[in-house]
């Protein structure tokens, strides 16, 4: 699905932030993404979004060489794909379920064929009494469950998570990671990006180790 070869990336005319990135993500595969902060992980979810270009090395995603690709290719691609940012990223004039939604409107669903699953979403991820709230009356944690339910809800092949637990309490951190790992045996590679070590040792999962700006792989 995903094949870095001796990728590198820097911004401006600074040093590499990630340098020599060598590994592939399978189809159907589930793994977390840790190292201390400032090791890159956010730029290497980026580059994994297509929303960042490496500065040299190839990336293979889908089979398709991405440096190859047109403006359109890539959005064709990215909706093969769901983020949860950490920033949340919701349109602030749409309701919760207008925004959870979305993907599936960008796909030419028509309302009658999708509401039943999108109120059963949010109900499940605890915001059933939010959906017609707008963004800025939204928690920290509902505006983070509101963008989970939005990655996850049109079914990606690929789903990057960075931090998606982190304003949440424990309880419902377990509840959606349990989420992530139903949408993994549906056939979705699933790739989360956590400081969480307590987390990470709940779960039989690999793991990439981002540190000083190379990639350690630990299956």
């Amino acid at each position: 699905m995903i094949l870095f070869e001796n990728v590198g990336l820097r911004y401006g005319l600074g040093s590499e932030v990630l340098r020599d990135l060598t590994f592939r993500i399978d189809s159907r595969s589930f793994q977390f993404l840790t190292g201390p902060s400032g090791a890159g992980k956010t730029s290497l979810l980026r580059l994994m979004f297509l929303s960042l270009r490496p500065t040299r090395g190839l990336i293979t995603m889908f089979d398709r060489d991405t440096a190859t690709l047109s403006k359109d290719g890539r959005a064709t691609l990215r909706r093969r794909i769901g983020i949860v940012f950490q920033d949340f990223r919701l349109l602030d004039h749409m309701t919760t379920y207008e925004n959870v939604s979305l993907p599936l409107r960008v796909l030419g669903k028509e309302e009658a064929e999708y509401r039943a699953e999108v109120v059963e979403l949010l109900q499940w991820v605890g915001l059933g009494e939010r959906m017609d709230a707008f963004p800025p009356i939204l928690s920290g944690g509902e505006k983070q469950r509101a963008a989970i339910a939005r990655a996850v809800i049109a079914r990606p092949q690929l789903l990057l998570a960075d931090e998606p637990t982190g304003n949440v309490d424990p309880n419902l951190g377990q509840r959606l990671l349990r989420l992530f790992i139903e949408l993994n045996k549906s056939g979705t590679s699933i790739i989360i990006a956590t400081h969480d070590i307590a987390l990470m040792d709940e779960y039989d999962a690999r793991r990439l180790v981002l540190h000083e700006g190379r990639l350690h792989v630990y299956d």
